[in-house]
């Protein structure tokens, strides 16, 4: 049964609970969303725009105009029948009010029911927006998805640790980002078991990590009670790692790789 929009942004925010988070393997764009949502288990997809930028060859940082970032979730969610969310970086606009535009735009748009949305001013970690500011800003995608209609599921990005800054002021922007209207915390930074433990318990609300090797593994990151986990950019990494070893193989007169008769279709 096909679901609504609407119904979409419900059930995608159902997803997301503690201690059985919603795993996302990012994509971005229309072949590797339909590959991973027929993937058993998968529930939800979610855009890196990261992986979006670079595969049009810009950098990440919105190096995609806004209407390229709408014509390129449009495109994904238009693909498959799961909820998708989309990372909208710092909602391409320079202040609140461009920020609640953007918003409502982009879900009327493009049929996503999520976003992340960024604390950071450029395109690295740091520095942030202040923290009225970047709160403002999630209030302001909270007022963009409340005209639409839409019950959008925003996860706010944090990027406090991962831009060297100190641990109080995080979790403060983090439970001031729920006060003004996020659903999800994207926590960047948490790097072990203890600062996962600690964010679940100092964050009054739903906590959102990045997955990847050398960090805190899958299964004890759901018993530590996350939320949701994500790959960013590194699902772009794997497929590539792939692909470059096919090339080496084949190049080298070697065997043809079994995954070389992989079927698929758009």
């Amino acid at each position: 049964m096909t679901l609504t929009q609407l119904q979409k942004a419900e059930l995608f925010n159902s997803l997301h609970v503690p201690g059985d988070p919603l795993i996302v393997t990012n994509v971005w764009d229309a072949i590797t969303a339909k590959i991973v949502a027929d993937a058993p288990g998968v529930k939800a997809l979610a855009t890196a725009s990261h992986s979006i930028s670079n595969v049009r060859g810009l950098q990440d940082g919105e190096g995609l105009s806004l209407e390229e970032a709408i014509i390129a979730a449009t495109i994904i969610a238009s693909a498959v029948d799961l909820p998708v969310s989309a990372d909208f970086e710092k909602g391409y606009a320079p202040d609140a009010v461009g920020v609640t535009r953007n918003v409502r735009r982009l879900i009327e748009e493009s049929g996503i029911v999520g976003i992340n949305i960024e604390d950071s001013i450029g395109a690295s970690k740091a520095p942030q927006f202040d923290i009225e500011t970047a709160t403002a800003r999630v209030a302001a995608a909270r007022a963009g998805a409340d005209q639409s209609g839409i019950p959008l599921v925003i996860n706010a990005r944090v990027d406090t640790l991962a831009g060297g800054g100190d641990w109080d002021e995080a979790v403060v922007r983090a439970n001031a980002y729920l006060g003004a209207g996020a659903d999800v915390i994207f926590f960047l930074g948490l790097s072990d078991e203890d600062k996962v433990s600690r964010a679940i318990d100092q964050v009054n609300g739903r906590i959102s990590v990045i997955g990847a090797p050398g960090l805190v593994p899958l299964k004890r990151l759901a018993e530590l009670g996350v939320s949701r986990v994500s790959f960013g950019p590194k699902t772009l990494g794997l497929t590539l790692a792939a692909l470059q070893a096919a090339a080496t193989n084949l190049t080298a007169l070697g065997d043809y790789p079994a995954d070389l008769g992989f079927a698929f279709k758009l």
